[in-house]
């Protein structure tokens, strides 16, 4: 059985965007599209409605092509378990109310159960810091939290 992969929106963002000349980006993008080719395969995907409306913002040739590549992955519902969730990961600081959509990410792949949460922000999401909190609401609500990962960290072997 495959494990279970919530898809953050940083990853289609970073799989179509034209190729960036700052340095990390462009690795980043490089490291995206070998992930995409060579491990999308071994995970049961999802989304939610939120990479959906995150991914239809701005320019609307680039949004069509990450709503394309999004179109096979099933997506996972948003229950009153999710926006609760979300609410406790949000009053208790660990994210800061403007990224009330990283809360969402975090609390839709814990409530469904999902393994991995793959993304490239680092900022509010695969941070070391900020896990510790992430995962000590979660437990105190019953979830165990999903691993947040970057895909280099969900590279695996060859």
């Amino acid at each position: 059985m495959k494990a279970k992969l919530y898809l953050e929106t940083t990853i289609p963002s970073y799989q179509t965007a034209r190729p960036s000349r700052d340095l990390i980006v462009a690795a980043h993008q490089q490291i995206t599209h070998e992930w995409w080719e060579k491990r999308r395969h071994n995970f049961e995907i999802f989304i939610s409605q939120f990479v959906i409306d995150e991914t239809g913002q701005g320019d609307e040739e680039a949004s069509q092509r990450r709503l394309e590549i999004l179109s096979e992955f099933d997506l996972l519902d948003i229950t009153d378990d999710v926006t609760d969730l979300a609410s406790a990961i949000l009053d208790a600081g660990v994210i800061p109310q403007k990224a009330a959509t990283d809360a969402a990410h975090i609390a839709i792949a814990t409530v469904h159960n999902i393994q991995f949460l793959l993304t490239w922000n680092c900022a509010h999401l695969a941070n070391a810091e900020i896990s510790i909190g992430i995962k000590s609401v979660c437990k105190s609500r019953g979830y165990e939290c999903p691993i947040i990962c970057t895909p280099e960290e969900l590279m695996g072997e060859d």
